[in-house]
């Protein structure tokens, strides 16, 4: 019996680009304070997921996880301020943790293939769906 061999289409520019609108325009929108909820969301998710696929990918880039840690640790005091004020903003001594978590996404999402993003991200959303539905109001 002949092993089919598993197949890695590698991320393309145009999934790149989405991701690097994501993450960029919510970076622009936070620098010139019109920073919202839903621009927090659009960022966070993009770099959790190209930051949890490169685990599972176990990548060879130095110091990529650990960037992309920092950056998440940022958004999630943003998060807590937001969610205790109403008030969605990333102030100019978070903004640059944030553009190297950014810039290094952006650099590591070529190293990944689109079917590790697309798993990575159903998981993730699924956490976060399930994670609510637990909670109570």
């Amino acid at each position: 019996m002949k092993r089919i061999s598993k197949l890695r289409i590698p991320v393309t520019r145009g999934l790149k680009d989405i991701y690097a609108m994501d993450m960029r325009l919510a970076y622009q929108a936070a620098s010139l304070g019109q920073f919202n909820v839903v621009a927090f969301g659009r960022l966070a998710a993009a770099i959790s997921v190209v930051r949890s696929a490169l685990e599972q990918n176990q990548t060879k880039i130095p110091l990529a996880i650990e960037t992309l840690d920092e950056a998440i640790e940022t958004l999630q005091a943003v998060r807590k301020k937001g969610d205790e004020t109403g008030i969605w903003e990333i102030t100019k001594d978070e903004l640059p943790p944030i553009l190297s978590g950014i810039d290094m996404a952006e650099q590591c999402i070529g190293t990944l293939d689109v079917a590790l993003l697309a798993q990575t991200a159903d998981l993730l959303l699924r956490n976060i769906f399930g994670e609510q539905g637990g909670q109570s109001k």
